[in-house]
């Protein structure tokens, strides 16, 4: 990460304005982290353990790093210590590391809405500051935002009044749901974009730090084999499916108010078709990748009502699955909700490589299975004269951390008969002891 090669995955629209990106910044000395909406469960169950896995990997140093967590709930240090050591306390964690690191956590309560807390958060930084100061006396202030997109305009004017660096940067971390439509996300825009230049401003979609994800681009411009199969005349569709196991949890509120297109069609499964479908950049640079991403989305046809399909479990499916209960059962989703927790839909890419070729984006929750991958469906082989099965001829990337390539090769035996075998990467097995990064890891390293 230390080359600057995963920049991409964090959303810059730097070319839209005439300002260049930071140049010349420091990037050593005493950094402050402001976790934003430290009580709430994003938090504790990904941002938290994403800052406690670079902590471990040296990526945080002890003698330059302090956490601040800031939220309306009045809790002291030591609760939201305890609040969040259970989400530290796996795998390989040592309990004196997470003792360490819980050390380096501040928290501060205070409303959204008003001054008096922000105020208190800046004299804290200021201390911490004080103490940990370089030679250089630089220092930088890292605020992420784990709150509803509701209240980021309010929470960034009390950042831009109250705890702007003097000495050094100040960034701002969002992320998605960035509005509900287009209307409400560029009025958002426009409000954080009067009080912080772009540079300043980092807008993340966690789906874009997946290890798979970040593979696509050098799974298909790395290697030759793919370069003349991947278009219109070999491809016959493609279906990229987010499918979970359980339901809303407690979140209904929360999802109620954007359904699963927006939650999750709209950004995450957007971008990795974008990767999918996109034309090679001409460099890796953020601004190069995006620039294809963008002749993508353009060139996507309108969408037809006849391939969509939505769907809402209820409480059926406890019968059928002996788990979930009905969306509606949520206290907190109303009880006359059409919120879709489900839905299929089929794009379609008009240019030279794509045309013709559906894009099946699927996504839904409490279903009977839970899978994240992208299916390359190929085509026959035409004038095929061993009978082979189509569904033979296929690629799988599952993000959890394997590529499996189908394909047909002879039984073996004396008979000319046909079987189905796979190429098969899986992670697991083929990087052994490796520690396969979390994708909040590598979108909080790199901003």
């Amino acid at each position: 990460m230390g080359s600057g090669g995963g920049q991409w995955i964090v959303e810059k629209r730097s070319s839209f304005r005439s300002e260049p990106l930071e140049v010349n910044v420091s990037e050593t000395g005493c950094l402050s982290i402001v976790v934003l909406g430290a009580s709430g469960d994003l938090a504790k169950k990904k941002t938290f353990p994403a800052l406690f896995n670079l902590y471990r990997q040296g990526f945080l140093q002890s003698n330059e790093v302090h956490i601040f967590g800031y939220a309306r709930t009045k809790i002291s240090d030591d609760d939201l210590r305890n609040r969040i050591r259970s989400y530290l306390e796996k795998g390989s964690a040592k309990s004196e590391e997470v003792s360490e690191f819980l050390q380096l956590i501040k928290y501060v309560s205070g409303s959204y809405d008003t001054e008096e807390g922000f105020r208190m958060l800046d004299k804290e930084i200021s201390l911490h500051e004080e103490f940990r100061n370089s030679t250089e006396g630089s220092s930088r202030r890292l605020f992420y935002l784990a709150l509803p997109p509701s209240v980021y305009p309010v929470v960034c004017r009390m950042i831009k009044l109250c705890c702007m660096n003097k000495c050094g940067w100040t960034r701002i971390v969002v992320e998605k749901p960035f509005g509900k439509d287009l209307d409400s996300a560029e009025k958002l825009s426009n409000q954080i974009g009067e009080l912080f230049e772009e540079p300043q401003l980092y807008r993340i979609d966690h789906y874009l730090g997946k290890e798979l994800v970040q593979n696509l681009l050098v799974l298909r411009f790395a290697n030759r084999f793919f370069l003349p199969l991947w278009n219109r005349d070999n491809i016959d569709n493609v279906q990229i499916v987010f499918r979970e196991d359980f339901g809303t949890e407690g979140r209904g509120g929360y999802f109620d108010e954007y359904g699963i297109i927006r939650d999750i069609i709209q950004n995450h499964l957007l971008q990795v078709l974008c990767l999918v479908a996109m034309e090679k950049p001409v460099s890796l640079k953020p601004e190069h990748i995006r620039d294809e991403k963008v002749k993508v989305l353009q060139s996507v046809m309108p969408i037809k009502d006849e391939e969509v399909v939505l769907g809402q479990y209820n409480g059926d499916e406890e019968v059928v699955l002996g788990q979930y209960h009905g969306y509606r059962d949520d206290s907190k989703v109303p009880d006359h909700s059409n919120t879709p927790t489900f839905a299929s839909i089929i794009l379609r890419i008009h240019n030279e490589r794509w045309e013709g070729v559906p894009f099946i984006l699927k996504a839904g929750k409490a279903l009977s299975s839970k899978k994240a991958d992208i299916r390359v469906q190929f085509k026959d082989v035409p004038g095929d004269i061993f009978n082979c099965m189509s569904s033979n001829h296929s690629m799988r990337i599952l993000l959890d951390h394997s590529i499996r390539k189908s394909m047909s090769v002879k039984q073996p035996g004396l008979e000319m008969s046909t079987v189905q075998s796979e190429l098969d990467l899986s992670y697991k097995q083929r990087y052994h002891g490796v520690t396969i990064p979390d994708a909040y890891e590598r979108l909080l390293l790199d901003t």
